[in-house]
């Protein structure tokens, strides 16, 4: 379980492909901290580590993952969104964040507004519970935020100057796709209202 606070962004330096699984190896500041079988999310994807030397560690994504999210698009040299796992006693200063991707989305604007961005994405959804509401949470790539300009098939998060430089939001231009997981509240009520009116319309007969 993670908050959606990013730590900072970790840079690849490494891909290996193997079968169906890719093989990330990553750098960053925290790299000797990690130990093997650790959660750590990824552009918002939880992913294990499987191997740790010296600054650098790896992780494995499966195909499952790679068609959900932007991580098959990766490349050497790319920065990713980190944020190691909730410690149950922490303050949860983002929103519950799982690190299930559910799925992409592409931004199609970014606009400057005195001092601070908005980014506009667009998505289709996969599944009719992956919906955005005004002032709702969404997680963009692993970061915690808040919708503004709810539509059904596109919404803005407003970002800060220090989120623009501490994550990988100073790279994301239009065209750039972003993972998105959205509310897990929101997905569990949507599916409850969901089944509420499906037994109605079949008590109805």
């Amino acid at each position: 379980m993670f908050s959606g606070i990013v730590e900072q962004t970790a840079r690849v330096v490494g891909l290996q492909k193997d079968q169906d699984n890719l093989h990330i190896t990553l750098t960053c500041s925290f790299a000797r901290e990690l130990k093997i079988d650790q959660s750590i999310a990824h552009n918002g994807v939880c992913l294990t580590v499987v191997r740790q030397e010296g600054d650098t560690y790896t992780v494995t994504a499966i195909r499952e993952t790679l068609e959900k999210s932007n991580l098959g698009l990766l490349q050497v040299g790319d920065e990713v969104n980190v944020e190691r796992s909730m410690k149950m006693e922490s303050f949860l200063d983002g929103h519950l964040v799982q690190g299930h991707v559910d799925q992409t989305a592409v931004c199609t604007e970014v606009k400057e507004s005195e001092g601070s961005w908005y980014f506009t994405f667009s998505y289709t959804p996969a599944q009719e519970d992956y919906i955005t509401v005004e002032k709702g949470s969404i997680a963009v790539n692993g970061v915690s935020l808040t919708v503004v300009n709810s539509r059904e098939d596109s919404f803005q998060v407003a970002i800060i100057p220090y989120t623009y430089e501490i994550t990988n939001f100073h790279n994301i231009r239009p065209g750039t796709v972003v993972n998105l997981e959205f509310d897990i509240i929101g997905k569990y009520i949507a599916r409850m209202v969901k089944q509420q009116v499906e037994s109605y319309l079949r008590n109805k007969k």
